[in-house]
């Protein structure tokens, strides 16, 4: 016999043997198999009914249950949103019931807005730092809030570093450039007149024609000043 036709008998024969291999574990541990495959089974069945029949119906309940307080946040009524009206709950207990939801979630956004107002600012601190968005807007308000907050409580290094978290990718023509005129006044105050001088000059680079521009060169020679 030839090399090459021992080689495909010997091949032909391994194949064989794995194939009478696979069958006598599958014939020596059927149960456990089948034990396996229930297990699965089962252990997805709960996951979707989890989703099914508590999970959504807790997201659309809780989504109900922010209108009442929302409306009070628009009307300025800040304490009563935080706390709701007797008849309707406020962002706080909100967030308390319904923390694993969207809605619980950007209720923290809310509340920390609240209590911004309100002048409590290490409230507001604590509930926007658990605010998470993949919206660009929505996450550079919050850090831009978060830099107000620590601006009143005089941490100004804190502040800056939050207020050009918010910037990083946000083209806003109304908002940007009030945040990178925050954000260079804070690092002022932190005395990084570097990275005030960076902000200012970006600010008048990417929106000249935005009202916080219209004065930027008298805060860039500033900072330079103050830099040598």
């Amino acid at each position: 016999m030839s090399k090459e036709k021992q080689k495909r008998v010997d091949g032909f024969e391994q194949i064989e043997e794995a194939t009478i291999s696979t069958e006598q574990f599958i014939e020596k541990n059927q149960k456990l198999l089948v034990r396996g495959v229930l297990v699965i089974i089962i252990v997805v069945g709960a996951i979707l009914g989890y989703y099914r029949f508590y999970k959504t119906p807790m997201k659309e309940e809780a989504l109900k249950q922010m209108f009442v307080a929302e409306n009070l946040f628009e009307k300025d009524s800040f304490n009563m949103a935080l706390n709701g009206d007797g008849n309707a709950p406020g962002f706080l207990e909100i967030i308390d019931k319904y923390s694993s939801t969207p809605s619980g979630n950007l209720a923290n956004y809310y509340a920390g807005i609240c209590y911004l107002h309100l002048g409590d600012n290490k409230n507001a601190i604590k509930h926007l730092e658990k605010f998470s968005s993949n919206d660009v807007i929505f996450s550079s308000m919050a850090m831009a809030n978060l830099g107000d907050a620590y601006m009143q409580l005089g941490d100004f290094k804190k502040a800056s570093n939050y207020y050009q978290k918010a910037t990083t990718g946000m083209t806003n023509m109304v908002t940007t450039p009030v945040i990178m005129m925050k954000a260079g006044l804070a690092f002022e105050k932190a005395n990084d007149y570097k990275s005030a001088l960076s902000m200012y000059e970006r600010l008048e680079k990417e929106f000249p024609a935005s009202y916080e521009a219209r004065d930027i060169e008298k805060y860039i020679t500033r900072a330079k000043l103050h830099m040598k």
